[in-house]
């Protein structure tokens, strides 16, 4: 260990940060994971939240009780009021990263409405800076809540086509699963998981329980069930190798997830 960390310093003073020898190196460094016991979940804005009061409670019950027995990190999805906002900025020719912020904006009432409902369990809803006092949030009440949206503001990288911001929610859920080495990433829904066509506008559609990220986008299907960037950060992950996305409206699946069950669609980075 100690040659490998005397040859990673050597060569990052001698190198360019892409350098191959430099980044071979780097990559062989053992890996440590920060929550590994943690399981991020990503309730949907559109799919869940929006449904309001007969949707949410019975998550939130769910939730209160499942965190006895795992620790949770919960990521807040935009929703409709985003899907709003996006549409007049996108009139107004707006640039992606403003699109972003509004997004943003979302992400974070959600976010707050969501704490307002589990603060009488001791659940909180953190944001920014807030996210390095995770792991004392989950050491005392074993879950957290926090905005789905990565905080790239102006900085967001535009889209091949259109401003529609490429990395929301589900993308940033995804990335605090993988940087804090998680062991879990679960997206709750309001479909059942992936199907082969939308099964909300198509009857012949077919579900499919378990799929790699190869064959999602050789059906052509990379971009129906979560946004297709999830599919690539997937695919380059260390730590989170697969994702599960499952139906939130029907009770006790996310605690069948939670527990190891195959509930929904499974799909693989290989």
């Amino acid at each position: 260990m100690t040659d490998t960390t005397t040859e990673l310093e050597a060569l990052l003073m001698q190198r360019s940060l892409t350098d191959p020898q430099l980044l071979a190196v780097a990559d062989a460094a053992t890996d440590f994971r920060i929550l590994p016991d943690a399981t991020v979940i990503k309730i949907g804005g559109q799919s869940v939240i929006d449904r309001g009061r007969a949707a949410v409670y019975p998550l939130v019950d769910e939730i209160v009780a499942a965190r006895k027995d795992h620790k949770i990190l919960i990521g807040t999805g935009a929703g409709t009021r985003a899907r709003h906002l996006y549409s007049i900025a996108a009139g107004l020719r707006l640039p992606a990263g403003v699109l972003s912020q509004l997004g943003a904006s979302v992400a974070d009432q959600n976010a707050a409405m969501l704490g307002q409902l589990l603060a009488k369990h001791g659940i909180s809803a953190v944001g920014g800076a807030g996210l390095s006092a995770v792991p004392l949030y989950l050491a005392e009440v074993n879950a957290v809540i926090f905005s789905g949206m990565p905080p790239y503001s102006l900085w967001m990288r535009p889209a091949a086509e259109g401003v529609i911001p490429p990395y929301r929610t589900d993308a940033g859920c995804f990335l605090v699963a993988e940087q804090f080495g998680c062991k879990a990433m679960i997206y709750v829904k309001d479909e059942n998981g992936l199907y082969t066509a939308n099964p909300k506008t198509s009857k012949g559609a077919t579900f499919i329980p378990k799929v790699s990220v190869a064959e999602m986008k050789a059906k052509g299907l990379q971009d129906s069930v979560l946004e297709f960037p999830v599919l690539d950060l997937l695919a380059s992950a260390r730590y989170v190798r697969e994702v599960q996305v499952i139906n939130g409206l029907v009770p006790g699946n996310l605690t069948r997830a939670l527990a190891g069950e195959h509930v929904g669609t499974i799909i693989t980075a290989s």
